[in-house]
């Protein structure tokens, strides 16, 4: 385990990152893969169909975004009692116990929510048609909420252990279960009922409750992880511990919901603006999202390498791990918006047949929101890097103000006015999301940069 983090240059860092943060942007994308897979699956049950689960997933991805945040904490806390003694056996298994606590009890709180989905989507100006099959999708699908959560905290538990190849073979499994339930439950294959939207929402829970047992099984049969008897106990509180998650989670969960709200929100501003904008926004917004999760992986690997360095009270090697993640994160950026510039028609190809008449007008849009994701590729991934490098010197109060600033008060509101008030319509909330995205890289990439000057550093 100390020979993962014993880099102390920038080149060290650099190849310790990235093997760190392969599997981990790799399990990201297979994670997308998996959501990939319901929308490839409900897009063939229509227009309607593919609008309905997008405006049910937008909520979802934010509960899972404040879910994903909080319990995320762990991370952090697991690092640093590493990097203070690397046989942290008690530590560990209070701060990824409590984690689990969080995770089940928001878990159903999340699911209670869904409950009165329907009402948010009508108070919203949401076509009451579209709403109410929405809303029978949402309250299904929710039920994979605790699960989900659950499978987040064992896999940050899994990848600060230094295992996170676990992470990428299970995502990888989560896929095929999810193809084969879909392909059972929403067209009626192998003598399932044929359900459409209720089979897709079925197969999430099935997907879900597969990845908790994976990631179970894995911990029990692995010795180094086995060691920390994770769930031995699970009965038993630790207040303090639970405390400090909560502490360093909630700004976290506020960060990804604010980011989560802004791509959400931008849903729900084109629900109102026509049903195949909408559908073209979920389309671009699924290959934006796909690219992003490289970058979200390295930001992941920064928070644990950082954090390492942090519980060892070495500021050099703090400085050489987040700068070594930022300089990973702009490269794949560079790369991932070139290829949406040179390739955009091949790209939506993999989501719906762009050759198809039907299809014409909802093509024409995805390819101008996808021409502005290409464009904040670079701030977007360097934003998500540099809250990671900051969560890793637990730093996570002023970067949840940052973002809400950046992606609420400049992205939202630069959206509602080019799309309301502009005959940019669609694409004005698309610069609006790359406005809000910006700003929040460049005021956490200046807090990152002055992280001494602001008292950040251990002493």
């Amino acid at each position: 385990m100390t020979k993962t983090f014993r880099p102390s240059t920038l080149r060290g860092e650099l190849r310790a990152t990235l093997r760190l943060a392969g599997p981990l942007a790799l399990a990201n994308l297979l994670q997308m893969a998996v959501f990939a897979t319901d929308v490839i699956f409900v897009a063939r049950l229509g227009q309607q169909a593919l609008a309905a689960s997008s405006l049910a997933i937008a909520l979802i991805a934010v509960m899972m975004m404040g879910l994903n945040g909080v319990t995320s904490a762990v991370a952090p806390l697991i690092a640093a009692e590493l990097g203070r003694r690397s046989n942290a056996v008690r530590e560990v298994r209070r701060s990824t116990r409590m984690a689990l606590w969080v995770a089940v009890i928001l878990g159903i709180a999340a699911f209670l929510v869904s409950l009165k989905g329907e009402w948010l989507m009508l108070a919203t100006g949401q076509d009451p048609e579209v709403s109410a099959l929405a809303s029978h999708f949402l309250v299904i699908v929710s039920i994979a909420i605790t699960p989900m959560a659950v499978s987040n905290v064992l896999r940050t538990f899994v990848s600060a252990l230094g295992r996170p190849i676990f992470a990428t073979l299970i995502t990888a499994l989560s896929i095929l279960v999810n193809a084969l339930g879909n392909y059972t439950l929403v067209f009626g294959n192998f003598g399932a009922p044929a359900l459409g939207l209720t089979g897709s929402a079925l197969s999430s829970i099935i997907t879900a409750c597969t990845a908790v047992l994976a990631y179970s099984t894995a911990i029990a049969r692995d010795r180094n992880l086995r060691r920390f008897h994770i769930f031995g106990r699970w009965w038993r509180p630790e207040w303090s511990r639970l405390r400090q998650i909560l502490a360093l989670g909630l700004p976290i969960a506020l960060t990804l919901v604010a980011e989560g709200g802004l791509f959400s929100g931008a849903a729900f501003l084109m629900g109102r603006i026509g049903e195949a904008q909408l559908a073209a926004h979920t389309l671009a917004l699924q290959i934006a999202s796909f690219a992003f999760q490289v970058p979200f992986g390295i930001g992941q690997a920064a928070t644990i390498r950082v954090g390492y360095h942090y519980g060892a009270a070495n500021r050099l090697a703090i400085g050489h791990a987040g700068w070594a993640a930022i300089i990973i994160g702009l490269a794949f950026t560079s790369a991932s918006a070139g290829a949406m510039l040179a390739f955009p028609k091949l790209i939506l190809s993999a989501y719906i047949d762009v050759s198809a008449p039907a299809n014409a007008a909802l093509i024409a849009f995805a390819l101008r929101y996808l021409f502005v994701a290409a464009i904040f590729q670079l701030t977007d991934g360097l934003q998500a890097v540099g809250a990671g490098a900051l969560r890793g010197i637990q730093d996570t109060r002023v970067p949840m103000t940052i973002a809400i600033f950046g992606y609420w008060a400049a992205g939202f509101g630069v959206a509602v006015v080019l799309a309301f008030w502009t005959p940019l319509e669609g694409v004005g909330v698309w610069v609006g999301l790359a406005v809000g995205l910006t700003v929040a890289a460049i005021l956490l990439l200046a807090r990152w940069h002055w992280r001494e000057r602001f008292g950040l550093l251990p002493r």
